[in-house]
């Protein structure tokens, strides 16, 4: 058998046989691979392919996305592009650019093998030259072993033909970078603001990151994940000696000011976030087969957005104006969408896309802000769950004085009002409507927080339950949400409890032919909320005389015809809220600056209100006022103030209140002892004095019922008597106490109530 193989290997026949067969491989490969390969004369002259484009609701078009190789750009000769920028290019896509003749064997080898076993080119070794073959010669979504054969070639062509530093160029110079900017110009302005030869050595490495996957790890959309790539790319390039360590550390450190460069768009926010969904769901066909994108995008509602919130920004900051300082606002975001559906009807992430001063291209409705006081609505809502024990009303009385209370961490913790006001025992009703800090603490005390944080998150808050540390001051806004969101969760008060997700894209076709997606909208079927609750938090959302000692009458939050509403401001003023609704839309509106800093003298009601009032006004212009449909299951009854209790003939001040059945009050003010009782302080209330305010400043209010025919009312602390009326005030010393109301009647006889006890801590807490 040996002796055979040796005269097989010594035969010439066998050895014109193997050239032979080689010759035919070649042959083979060459009639496959060469008839149809480009010219290296067609240099440019990529492929053109159809555009997509979005449309509003109506048809108007918002933007027309073109093909990776027709796509704005201004090529820049590799001079003027700076040595880290190339750097960190090379370090990221093509570490071994300067050494290999166009393709790398080891990754071609690695890429064959994984592709070969799949079937179809799934790994990519592809090196820069490789990539710009593609991009120029071939068709970039085409992933067939015939289209990466000829990529090499071509690849391995060009080296010949050009030199590495002019391959390099048309590279940079043709690449998509996200954001609508091919090559690294277009991609300097529109992210920058800037000519890629002023780019600096952080925002070098950012574009080299982005150039994986552009919609990923694009900046102005998904800012963590471009971040993390962004020191990926550092990380490369200290490992290639481009940078040393420390230079590497202060990249990363860097702080980045977004901008982008005008073009024709309208909506921009709103179309970029669109792209980025199609670029997720179509990724193949996006730049391929000349997609018609429909939205649920109202034009008309987009440009009242963009007119409303300019003049507001613009008001705030008038210097002109003699009677205030002007405020300091650089920006503001709006969303409205359909509380029923869903539907995404305006989207404004800033008053100007293109201004690179406010960050523009930042969307502001995405950006984690606190939400101040809007998520109010959310802990009385869990505190009136009718399933729960001992639900709380819209009547029931709360205590708003000076409190402190116990967190999780076991910390004494003290909220205030806005303006350091209390307002003693006050119902749900008038502590929701007009803000009142330290009873929302009081009920998400009651309700405890998760329960809160949960209802929250499942409306659409979900970046809530991201945040383990959250604890009793999440209902004054201790936490953060994004806009889009927020305003999604308060869809549940105005369409009956149920819960909806956004959504931006009713209809996907390719242009002339086949429909890819059609949105229905979906049956209303995970309800969070009671509907009976929903509804009485919209009442009180939506009562002017409740909130009258929180915003005054006839406030901005009045808007000609049924809506609720609700503010939010940060008590550093970097932040100011509206969200509010009527039958048919809700809408959300943030005032702030996107560097964080504070505002002067900014509210919910002054920033973001006028807003919210003229938008919606001018958006509803001619449409027939809607009333909020009340859902079965509600009673109605009088009730007693100050004590929520069942009216009577004696009762001095009366209101008709709704209540689900079962949660109204069946007790009556009795005379006597019954009748006296100590509604301020709380029964073991505690109270801290603070290092950081004057001490004669810390008050707490008194309060005591009494029946309305006692002839002389005292309120005694330990005996003494510091009150002769039923409230009145009281400044804190340390020590322990007991309260008591005593009353003389008519017939001269006197009647105490029961003690109350609270104490007092010094400013160490002991």
């Amino acid at each position: 058998m040996r002796a055979f193989a040796v005269r097989v290997l010594r035969s010439r026949r066998f050895w014109l046989g193997l050239v032979g067969l080689l010759v035919a491989i070649v042959v083979g490969l060459a009639l496959w691979l060469l008839p149809d390969l480009p010219d290296l004369n067609q240099l440019g002259d990529g492929l053109k392919r159809p555009s997509t484009r979005i449309f509003d609701r109506h048809g108007a078009l918002l933007y027309e996305i073109l093909s990776p190789t027709e796509g704005r750009n201004t090529p820049v000769a590799i001079a003027d592009i700076p040595p880290h920028c190339r750097a960190a290019v090379i370090a990221t896509e093509d570490a071994n650019f300067y050494t290999h003749p166009g393709v790398d064997p080891v990754g071609v080898l690695r890429a064959l093998w994984i592709n070969l076993r799949g079937g179809e080119v799934v790994a990519g070794g592809s090196t820069i030259t490789q990539q710009t073959a593609r991009m120029v010669f071939l068709d970039p979504l085409d992933r067939s072993l015939k289209r990466k054969l000829q990529e090499m070639i071509l690849a391995v062509r060009l080296e010949t033909a050009y030199s590495k530093d002019e391959v390099l160029a048309l590279y940079l110079n043709q690449a998509y970078f996200g954001s609508l900017a091919y090559g690294i110009e277009a991609a300097a302005r529109a992210y920058f603001g800037k000519s890629a030869s002023a780019l600096s050595v952080a925002e070098c490495a950012l574009l080299a990151g982005v150039l994986q996957a552009p919609a990923l790890y694009d900046p102005l959309t998904n800012p963590d994940a471009a971040r993390e790539r962004q020191g990926v790319a550092l990380r490369l390039m200290f490992e290639r000696g481009d940078l040393t360590a420390a230079e590497a550390a202060r990249a990363l450190d860097e702080p980045l000011a977004f901008a982008a460069a005008p073009f024709p768009i309208q909506a921009p926010h709103f179309v970029m976030a669109v792209w980025t969904q199609l670029a997720r769901d179509y990724p193949d066909r996006l730049y391929r087969d000349g997609l018609d994108v429909y939205t649920t995008l109202d034009l008309s509602w987009q440009q009242a957005a963009e007119r409303v919130a300019r003049q507001q920004l613009f008001f705030l900051n008038d210097p002109n104006q003699t009677e205030r300082t002007p405020v300091g606002a650089d920006s503001a975001a709006l969303v409205a969408l359909d509380p029923h559906t869903g539907e995404v009807l305006a989207m404004l992430g800033s008053p100007n896309y293109f201004d690179a001063d406010i960050s523009g291209a930042v969307n502001g409705t995405l950006a984690l802000r606190q939400p101040g006081s809007t998520l109010k609505p959310f802990t009385y809502a869990a505190a009136m769950d009718p399933d729960r024990p001992n639900p709380w009303t819209a009547a029931t009385i709360t205590q708003d004085v000076v409190t402190a209370f116990t967190t999780r961490k076991g910390e004494l913790y003290v909220p205030t009002n806005f303006g350091n006001v209390e307002h003693g025992p006050v119902t749900v009703r008038e502590a929701l409507a007009s803000s009142y800090n330290i009873p929302a603490v009081a009920a998400l005390e009651a309700v405890g927080v998760r329960s809160m944080v949960d209802l929250a998150a499942r409306a659409g808050m979900t970046s809530l339950w991201d945040n383990p540390d959250l604890d009793l001051a999440v209902t004054l806004g201790g936490g953060e949400v994004r806009l889009l969101d927020l305003t999604q969760a308060y869809a549940v008060f105005a369409n009956g409890g149920y819960r909806v997700a956004p959504v931006m894209i009713t209809r996907v076709a390719v242009r002339g032919q086949e429909t890819l997606y059609e949105w229905t909208p979906p049956a209303l079927t995970e309800r969070l909320i009671d509907p009976r609750v929903g509804w009485l938090i919209t009442d009180m959302l939506a009562d002017d005389v409740a909130r009258t000692n929180g915003f005054g009458r006839g406030s901005l939050l009045n808007i000609g015809r049924p809506a609720a509403a609700k503010t939010g401001t940060t008590t550093d003023s970097r932040d100011n809220w509206v969200v509010g609704y009527t039958p048919s839309v809700v809408v959300g509106v943030w005032v702030g600056n996107p560097d964080n800093r504070a505002m002067v003298n900014a509210t919910g009601l002054t920033g973001a209100g006028p807003i919210w009032h003229h938008f919606i006004r001018q958006v509803l212009a001619g449409t027939p006022p809607e009333p909020f449909p009340q859902p079965d299951g509600l009673v109605r009854v009088d009730i007693c103030l100050p004590s929520g209790l069942l009216a009577t003939i004696d009762c001095p001040t009366r209101r008709a209140e709704w209540f689900i059945p079962g949660t109204q009050p069946t007790e009556t003010l009795a005379r006597g002892i019954d009748g006296v009782r100590v509604v301020s302080p709380l029964p073991g209330a505690v109270y801290q004095l603070s290092a950081g305010l004057p001490h004669d400043a810390q008050r707490i209010r008194l309060g005591l019922e009494a029946p309305p025919d006692a002839v002389q009312t005292e309120y005694l602390i330990n005996g003494e008597v510091v009150s002769e009326s039923v409230q009145g005030w009281w400044a804190l010393v340390p020590g322990n106490y007991v309260a008591v109301g005593r009353v003389t009647l008519p017939d001269g006889s006197t009647v105490e109530s029961a003690p109350v006890h609270f104490s007092v801590l010094d400013i160490e807490g002991e």
